[in-house]
């Protein structure tokens, strides 16, 4: 091997090497393949500008995290003049829903704020805190025209919580309801998702105000299974979509010292056991933390 090799060898050794944030998308990949379901991802850190995007246009099934935009039209007409935070509602045997939610375990008679309904909606999933802000806004169509002016395109509010549970009552069994996928319960992309939560972050969702208000409320979520499973010392506002075993969505943002990364993880057509899809979700926002705790600022 003559000199010039030799010289030109080490150049391109080093060419070869992977950037490290495709490392960080390799490790990613090595997760999702771990678990056998259809994943969708979506990643931005607002001060580095590093992005990584699996799928992340591909339009899926939100489940509850179509709460977020719905969140979002609320505080829109909120600033409109339309209602208030403190306004009051009185709940009645037939507003409550299944599924996730505190609300349907109260009597009829209880009264509460459209504060509590829109944090109820995001920290515990509250179906009926839902149904009840589609009625307020004016139904499903208000908040897909939003998004629509945000440029989230593939974003829809599909319908009211109780449409998806009749749906799912007359099906045969759950595993064809979702394999079928008539009926979603809300749909949207993950790169849809996180530029709302840049947005947010940004204080131009609705507005400055309205956006930390929001991002308080998700920084209360309750549950914990997924993207916070291994994270400590930092911050999560997040939301949650579930159809466990076959969905198990999270979807936040990072905030940590110097860093805020916005984070998106949608999935679907899993059909093992949903703690292990949980999990594979948590692994991926330990090594997302663990990556841009390290990584100086470009």
């Amino acid at each position: 091997m003559n000199r010039l090799v030799l010289a030109l060898l080490p150049l391109c050794l080093f060419a070869q090497q992977p950037t490290p944030i495709a490392r960080l998308q390799a490790n990613i990949e090595r997760i999702t393949k771990s678990i056998n379901a259809d994943w969708g991802i979506y990643i931005k850190c607002l001060e580095t500008g590093e992005e990584i995007a699996m799928d992340a246009d591909k339009q899926m099934d939100t489940m509850s995290v179509i709460k977020i935009p719905l969140m979002v039209e609320a505080f829109r007409q909120i600033e409109a003049g339309k209602f208030a935070l403190t306004d009051k509602i009185t709940l009645k045997e037939s507003d409550k829903r299944p599924g996730t939610g505190v609300i349907r375990s109260l009597d009829p008679g209880a009264v509460l704020t459209i504060k509590d309904l829109l944090t109820l909606m995001i920290i515990v999933s509250d179906n009926t805190a839902t149904d009840l802000m589609f009625d307020k806004v004016g139904g499903v169509e208000p908040v897909t025209a939003l998004m629509k002016q945000y440029g989230l395109n593939a974003t829809v509010a599909t319908a009211p919580s109780d449409a998806w549970f009749k749906a799912l009552r007359s099906a045969s069994s759950a595993a064809a309801f979702h394999k079928e996928g008539k009926h979603p319960f809300g749909l949207s992309s993950p790169r849809d998702i996180g530029k709302l939560l840049e947005m947010m972050e940004h204080g131009k969702a609705v507005s400055p105000k309205a956006s930390e208000t929001m991002l308080q409320i998700m920084r209360g979520q309750v549950y914990g299974t997924r993207l916070p499973k291994y994270l400590s010392g930092v911050r999560l506002p997040h939301k949650t979509g579930d159809f466990l075993p076959y969905i198990g969505n999270d979807v936040g943002v990072i905030e940590m010292q110097g860093k805020t990364i916005v984070i998106s993880v949608f999935t679907a057509h899993h059909y093992g056991v949903g703690t292990y899809l949980e999990d594979a979700i948590g692994r991926i926002g330990e090594q997302v933390a663990n990556y841009f705790s390290y990584r100086p600022a470009l």
